[in-house]
């Protein structure tokens, strides 16, 4: 998979669309490379979380491929799009979580990339929008859906009708990302997130984010109830008994066993 590259170290995967000729646009194929990517790396019991990122100076993913998308019926513009979810949902619903280290453009498909992953850490020099409607297009890749739910519907109304693109300064301001940096930073901090995540208990790691997730799309007396049942589980769990015995006891814990 070319247009894929993956690492794995300290329980780390670092995913990489490596198009930078391309600006790491996505078509067809690269979407199918990132799905089988995702695939291998949440089968991968030594993964603990992901990084997404882009390879170049330029672009995270500048966007889906115009040049593939120009001729499109109405049919295979819907089966795109449906196939675009398809990817970007199992991102989101990966049971491990997902940092998108947002180096450079991410605009349209790029943007909706960078939201469907967890966490979001962004070079001073990225860029995003959904310039979509500037192109006789809407956002197809999740952008209407998780945009308003990121940053709030008047925002992200606001940015998807106008097509603005905005800098990594406003998209802070927003919400849109949870942390800038400098370019040459931005590995390192997302390498340093990714393994205070994986320095604690991923039963209760992947327990969390599943409850935040599920409760997102439901009221708060059915998410209340998915985090009784997360926090149940986690009672079942050596990492509960050896963490909270060594609490008590006043001892450092050397390590999570992970079951």
């Amino acid at each position: 998979m070319s247009n894929v590259l993956t690492e794995i170290k300290d329980n780390i995967a670092t995913l990489t669309i490596n198009k930078p000729e391309a600006l790491n646009a996505l078509n067809d194929q690269v979407l199918a490379d990132i799905d089988d990517a995702m695939d291998a790396l949440i089968k991968d019991e030594e993964v603990y979380v992901i990084i997404i990122t882009g390879a170049g100076e330029k672009a995270f993913v500048a966007g889906a491929d115009i040049s593939q998308m120009k001729d499109f019926n109405a049919a295979e513009g819907k089966d795109f799009g449906l196939f675009g979810n398809q990817v970007f949902l199992k991102i989101e619903n990966s049971p491990k979580p997902v940092i998108a280290a947002v180096n450079g453009f991410a605009l349209g498909g790029g943007n909706e990339l960078a939201m469907s992953c967890d966490i979001r850490i962004a070079s001073s020099k990225a860029k995003f929008g959904q310039p979509e409607v500037g192109l006789g297009i809407t956002p197809g890749f999740g952008g209407t859906q998780r945009l308003p739910r990121i940053v709030g519907a008047a925002k992200a109304k606001e940015l998807i009708l106008t097509a603005r693109t905005i800098k990594a300064d406003e998209a802070l301001a927003i919400g849109l990302v949870n942390k800038v940096v400098e370019p040459e930073e931005l590995m390192d901090e997302a390498v340093n997130m990714a393994k205070a995540i994986a320095a604690n208990a991923q039963v209760a790691v992947r327990q969390s984010k599943a409850c935040i997730n599920r409760g997102l799309q439901t009221d708060i007396t059915t998410g209340t109830a998915f985090e009784a049942e997360a926090f149940g589980i986690c009672f079942a769990t050596e990492d509960q008994k050896d963490a909270m015995t060594a609490f008590v006891e006043k001892r450092k814990l050397e390590g999570f066993k992970n079951k």
